[in-house]
C-alpha cells in the first residue's frame, strides 16, 4: 500500500463509511478515520485505516473530510469540532434533510471551510463492493477535483449542480428504494402462498422484466429469511429516519407519493415486531405473517 494518492479523513466509519475507508485504504489513500464506536474503529484499523481521536484530530490531519453520520446532531457536533480549523474540503454523504445540511454549510463557510453535499445511493453490501452512485453538489471545481477520490469507492459520481441538489436526488432515489423493497416482500409472499419455492421465485424474477437492483440485493435475505449479523445493509430503524425525511419532503412540496406512504405501515409493523436491528429485507417477514404463513 503505498498510500500516494494523498490524504482524507472519514467520520463516522459504520456500515457505508467503514466501507468507504476501507475501499479507500486498499486504493492507496493514507486514510484516518473517527467513530465513537471503538469496534468499528478496531475493524478499520485492521483494513490498514490510520485512527483519529476525534472529528476534530481527523480534520488536523486530512485536507479532505467525507462525514457518514447517523443524525443531524451528530453533524452538527462535528461541524463545530471542525469550525475553528485552518481551512477544509468537507464531503457530506449522509442522508438528513435539506435544512439540516444547509445549516451545517452555512456555519462551515462562514468558518472559512467549504462543504459539499454528496448523498449516496446505494446499500452497505453495494459500498463494499464500490458499487455506489455519488449525488454531488456544491463548487463543480471541489467537485471535479474530487473525481480520483470518488472513484476509489464508487462506480459514479455526478455533479447535480447547486448545494442541496444531491440531497434531492438521494429523496427521489429512496423513495424508489422503499417501495421496490416493499414491492419485492409482497411478491415472494404472494409466489410462497401460492406454493412456490422462494429461491425458484428469485431465480426466474430476476432474469424477467420484474426484476430490480433492489429484487436482486434484497431477494436472496428473503430467500434465506434471514435478515440479521453480515446481512444487514441498512436497519430498518435507521430506515425510519430516511422515510421520515422523504415524507416531510414531499409534503412540503405539496407532492403526493401515494404509494411511497403505502409502504410506511410495513415499516413501522417491522419497527414493532423486533425488526428494528434487522435489514429492511425483514418487511418480507411482516407481510409472511399478514398472509397467515406459519414462520420459516
Amino acid at each position: 500500500m503505498s498510500e500516494a494518492k494523498g490524504a482524507v479523513g472519514v467520520i463516522g466509519l459504520g456500515i457505508m463509511g467503514g466501507a468507504i475507508a476501507r475501499n479507500l485504504a486498499a486504493a492507496g489513500w493514507h486514510v484516518v478515520g473517527y467513530d465513537i464506536d471503538a469496534d468499528r474503529c478496531s475493524q478499520a484499523a485492521a483494513a490498514g485505516v490510520r485512527l483519529g481521536t476525534s472529528a476534530a484530530n481527523v480534520a488536523s490531519r486530512t485536507p479532505t473530510i467525507l462525514t457518514s453520520l447517523p443524525t443531524p446532531a451528530a453533524l452538527s457536533a462535528v461541524v463545530h469540532d471542525i469550525a475553528g480549523l485552518p481551512p477544509r474540503l468537507l464531503v457530506e454523504v449522509s442522508t438528513f434533510t435539506l435544512g439540516d445540511k444547509m445549516a451545517a454549510e452555512q456555519v462551515l463557510r462562514e468558518a472559512g471551510h467549504e462543504l459539499l453535499d454528496c448523498p449516496l445511493s446505494g446499500t452497505g453490501a453495494q459500498a463494499k463492493v464500490r458499487d455506489l452512485v455519488v449525488y454531488a453538489s456544491g463548487s463543480s471545481a471541489a467537485i471535479a477535483g474530487l473525481q480520483p477520490l470518488f472513484a476509489d469507492f464508487a462506480r459514479q459520481a455526478h455533479d447535480l449542480g447547486a448545494f442541496g441538489n444531491g440531497t434531492k436526488m438521494k429523496f427521489v432515489a429512496n423513495l424508489l428504494v422503499a417501495i421496490h423493497n416493499v414491492a419485492t416482500a409482497e411478491a415472494f409472499v404472494l409466489g410462497m402462498k401460492a406454493g412456490l419455492d422462494p429461491q425458484q421465485i428469485f431465480d426466474l424474477i430476476a432474469v424477467g422484466a420484474g426484476s430490480s437492483r433492489i429484487f436482486e440485493l434484497r431477494g436472496p435475505m428473503m430467500v434465506q429469511n434471514r435478515y440479521d449479523g453480515d446481512n444487514v445493509t441498512m436497519k430498518v430503524s435507521v430506515w425510519q429516519k430516511d422515510m421520515a425525511v422523504i415524507g416531510d419532503f414531499a409534503r412540503g412540496l405539496n407532492c403526493p407519493t401515494p404509494l411511497f406512504s403505502a409502504t410506511m405501515p410495513i415499516y413501522a409493523a417491522a419497527m414493532s415486531t423486533g425488526h428494528a436491528a434487522h435489514d429492511t429485507a425483514a418487511v418480507c417477514a411482516v407481510i409472511e405473517a399478514m398472509a397467515g404463513i406459519a414462520p420459516r
